[in-house]
């Protein structure tokens, strides 16, 4: 059996530290001025699949509320939602042409969540509106203390089915996609695209949050995954992240990368590398390898940067570097507003950088830049930044 050579990003920052480094007093999605930016890339369709969109009714508070509390809110918004719904709005701002295949009822929310994405340039001609049912919507509770937030979602009815989907429309939708992402909801037909995505050899993003019926047949189409927290072990049953990557990897043949986001303390990237690449050791604890590399992190550095260890394990043919965009803060920032929809501001400036064609040592900082920016405001969409922002500048160029 060949040995599978793979290259690790450890991604150290917190991207929510990174917030109090942003100027102050600047709207993200008005158009500023900024260095010539490099042109958008050529191939930029990215197809979103499937569900996903829904109406956010957010509401801040002093402090969570107790059982039987009656409290008053300090700021509310309503606002589109969902995995894909953010993921889009955040590739839209980005200079990419989003197309979206999802079903919504034919009520307010759905009327909501349409307009918001049409107004930010999403596709919205794949949509399936059907005349019964309801839209599905979250209520989303900030705790302006602890800076978290908890939703109660209600799912839409009725769901996505293949045969809402025909074949003549399915391939419109794909027509010169660069990308398609999916966030594994509704599998049957999600499976469906998918399996015309790979055929076409169209590259497939999935974003893994949790463990879902169908995920598994998903994820053996997957190009690059990126994951929440717990799913890694959760999939894998290893005894860490960084081994439940390294088993992801091995385990899922067509995937170059798996990320994981882990909040505040940023993300681990593992990336399969080419033949040839990195010194070669013998075996080694992958936990206490990675570790090595966040102690040559730059702590005093305010920006993202990168750092890098050309090692291969022996064992499994693994390929490590780091990449750390630390900030020297260690409180959570005044900035930080609301971090609802972080990992999807992140997955956007994923497939940005995917169809630019960014490495990670671009790719993963532009990342953290934009889901920090998306936690300056209520809810998360309002913070998402454009592609103008001069924030943003350092991190394209």
């Amino acid at each position: 059996m060949p040995i599978t050579r793979c290259r690790w990003w450890s991604f150290l920052c917190l991207w929510l530290q990174m917030i109090s480094r942003m100027e102050s007093g600047v709207s993200c999605r008005s158009e500023m001025s900024s260095p010539a930016l490099p042109a958008l890339p050529e191939s930029r369709v990215v197809v979103r699949r499937v569900r996903g969109i829904s109406v956010d009714y957010l509401a801040t508070v002093t402090a969570f509320p107790r059982p039987d509390d009656k409290i008053r809110s300090t700021s509310s918004k309503v606002q589109g939602g969902g995995n894909v719904g953010n993921a889009l709005t955040g590739v839209a701002r980005l200079g990419l042409k989003p197309r979206l295949i999802s079903k919504i009822a034919n009520d307010a929310q759905g009327t909501i969540a349409l307009s918001e994405l049409e107004n930010d340039g999403v596709d919205t001609s794949y949509m399936v509106v059907s005349p019964e049912g309801n839209s599905p919507f979250t209520y989303i509770i900030v705790d302006s203390q602890t800076k978290t937030r908890t939703c109660i979602h209600t799912p839409g009815y009725p769901e996505m089915r293949p045969s809402d989907l025909p074949q003549s429309k399915l391939l419109s939708a794909l027509n010169e996609a660069r990308l398609v992402y999916f966030d594994c909801r509704l599998h049957e037909t999600a499976l469906v695209v998918a399996q015309e995505a790979a055929r076409m050899n169209i590259p497939i993003l999935i974003d893994a949050e949790r463990r879902r019926e169908g995920l598994d047949d998903l994820l053996k189409l997957a190009s690059y995954v990126v994951c929440s927290e717990k799913f890694p072990q959760e999939w894998t049953a290893a005894p860490s992240i960084p081994s439940a990557l390294m088993s992801m990897l091995l385990k899922l043949p067509s995937a170059k990368f798996v990320i994981v986001t882990l909040g505040e303390r940023g993300c681990i990237m593992l990336e399969r590398g080419t033949e040839g690449e990195g010194t070669r050791l013998g075996e080694m604890d992958v936990d206490s390898l990675l570790a090595s590399l966040k102690e040559k992190a730059e702590t005093d550095n305010p920006m993202p940067t990168c750092i890098s260890s050309e090692i291969e394990i022996r064992r499994c043919g693994l390929h490590l570097r780091a990449a750390d965009p630390r900030n020297s803060g260690k409180n959570t920032p005044a900035e930080l507003v609301d971090s609802t929809g972080a990992g999807d501001a992140f997955i956007a400036a994923v497939l940005y950088s995917l169809c630019a064609e960014m490495p990670p040592e671009k790719m993963l900082p532009l990342a953290a830049r934009v889901a920090a920016a998306g936690c300056r405001a209520l809810g998360a969409r309002t913070g998402l930044p454009v592609r103008t922002d001069p924030r943003l500048a350092q991190f394209l160029l």
